[in-house]
């Protein structure tokens, strides 16, 4: 046998394309060639192979090899075809039988003594090959064997060592079959509201931000209590769903990051404000996900809003929007799912002590302004709740916590729109948010008058009724009162407004 081909997977973005690894075993000077766009970690490989091989024990074939990953148009990168190669020129030697490669797909990564180390993207490539339909199973290293019980269904197997694989194809020692296992979800050590004293008018707008899925803009002087409230807003949120669970794993999985004891716990990134906008969205030669990915069915809190660069804060403006990205690359081209919820906090002025009821502010209205207007327009129109803080009295500061707990009335008032109309408040497009958002009478009167008066856009117009919306789903009203209307426009108040 001179030619051997093993199934494997690559993979692009959130995609675990199928790779066929053909090796041929040719007449000529001894040579080892990886073809196929292989980076530099593939072409690597040539040389982790031929010593795992030659300290296992196999010959190495002193033949002219040629190693041909296909497609040839799709780039492979990492060491995960180092296990389907080394099978390949253990087939095409004649020193494991071929038969059983019809029926396996092979991805690991190998030491210099055969050890076979864990990858990145395990799970996304165990559903690529459930989604494929080819009815094969696929080995994958000892150490991502928690990764693959997530999503498998008896079409996983395990091996810790080159030995191990070469046992199963000879028939002497099957793999072991990673059995499905889902981790209790960890909730018990998120941090709670309950330990903010104060702010009951923050509070109150976070409540509503998680009952419907909105952005929030949080500005105040330091101190005042907004990374706090922010480090807890996704202890408000309702666990997620096995399925929305096994999208935010599969996330981590593609980065390297995954761990079990994260299984169902919302996602809370908080990235410095030096981050640039590849950091945030994501990108790359091989597009990687970002910030906001990694954010994906949770929270997204950028401290110091106006210290990022403006460039890298726009790039925010269109998956606000969609709730995803698509990195476009010469050759390439990723979507990643970014269905996150904003938090944002800032400073009123330079000195942050502009709006401070105890004055002290040095900074002129020139600067005030200029610090302000580095978020631009158009990202502001797109944060749907914008609220300010005062410091914290102390006689607040010396309570006893409060014991509300605004948990129960989010789940039901995310459940109500589920039932409604299949998506948060905030997701609601212009045809949606008008049959939905029904308004009494006087709250169609008082909406009438707010644009004028308070200069909206379009956007800002459907954003305010979906906050309307969202408070009253908290009331368990069918339409939105005026009283509900009113709070969401006290939501929407202009930066500027805060500091003069």
């Amino acid at each position: 046998m001179t030619l051997a081909v093993v199934h494997s997977r690559a993979l692009v973005g959130m995609q675990a394309p199928e790779v066929r690894v053909e090796v041929h075993q040719g007449n000529g000077l001894p040579a080892f060639h990886i073809v196929g766009l292989p980076q530099a970690a593939v072409r690597e490989s040539a040389d982790r192979v031929r010593a795992a091989l030659l300290q296992c024990g196999f010959e190495f074939p002193n033949r002219r090899l040629t190693v041909n990953l296909a497609p040839a148009d799709l780039p492979k990168d990492s060491g995960r075809f180092d296990l389907p190669i080394a099978v390949g020129i253990l087939a095409a030697s004649g020193q494991v039988p071929v038969e059983p490669l019809r029926e396996l797909e092979f991805v690991g990564e190998l030491s210099l003594s055969g050890d076979i180390r864990p990858i990145r993207g395990t799970l996304a490539m165990l559903l690529g090959l459930r989604a494929s339909g080819s009815g094969r199973r696929l080995v994958v290293p000892a150490g991502c064997a928690a990764e693959a019980a997530l999503a498998c269904d008896g079409d996983a197997l395990s091996a810790g060592l080159l030995l191990e694989v070469c046992a199963h194809l000879r028939g002497s020692s099957p793999l072991p079959c990673i059995e499905p296992r889902i981790p209790p979800a960890e909730t018990s050590s998120a941090p709670s509201m309950r330990d903010v004293r104060g702010q009951s008018m923050a509070k109150r707008a976070l409540e509503v931000a998680a009952a419907g899925g909105h952005s929030v803009l949080m500005v105040g002087p330091p101190g005042a209590g907004k990374t706090m409230l922010a480090q807890r807003f996704a202890g408000l949120l309702p666990p997620l769903d096995p399925q929305e669970a096994l999208e935010c794993a599969t996330v981590r999985s593609i980065t390297g990051s995954f761990d079990p004891t994260q299984w169902g716990v919302r996602p809370l990134r908080s990235p410095h404000h030096t981050a640039s906008g590849v950091a945030l969205v994501g990108g790359g030669g091989m597009p990687r996900p970002g910030e906001i990915t990694l954010a994906h069915r949770g929270v997204l809190f950028l401290d110091e809003l106006p210290e990022f660069d403006a460039r890298a804060l726009e790039v925010l403006r269109e998956p606000l929007e969609s709730g995803e990205i698509t990195i476009s690359r010469a050759a390439r081209q990723a979507t990643f799912p970014a269905s996150f919820q904003l938090i944002a906090a800032m400073n009123p002025c330079p000195c942050g002590q502009a709006s401070n009821p105890l004055g002290g502010c040095s900074c002129s209205a020139e600067r005030i302004g200029r610090y302000q207007r580095s978020i631009s327009g158009p990202l502001l129109d797109r944060i749907d709740i914008r609220i300010h803080l005062d410091p914290v009295p102390l006689a607040d500061l010396i309570q006893a916590p409060d014991q509300d707990d605004p948990r129960p009335r989010v789940a039901a008032a995310l459940a109500l729109q589920q039932d409604r109309q299949r998506m948060p408040n905030a997701k609601l497009g212009v045809a949606e948010t008008e049959r939905f958002c029904e308004l009494s009478p006087e709250a169609a009167t008082l909406l009438r008058q707010a644009p004028q008066r308070l200069g909206w856009s379009a956007r800002g117009h459907h954003r305010a009724l979906r906050v309307a919306r969202s408070i009253a789903d908290l009331a368990h009203s069918a339409r939105i009162e005026a009283a509900h209307l009113g709070e969401a426009l006290m939501y929407r108040k202009p930066l500027a407004s805060w500091t003069q």
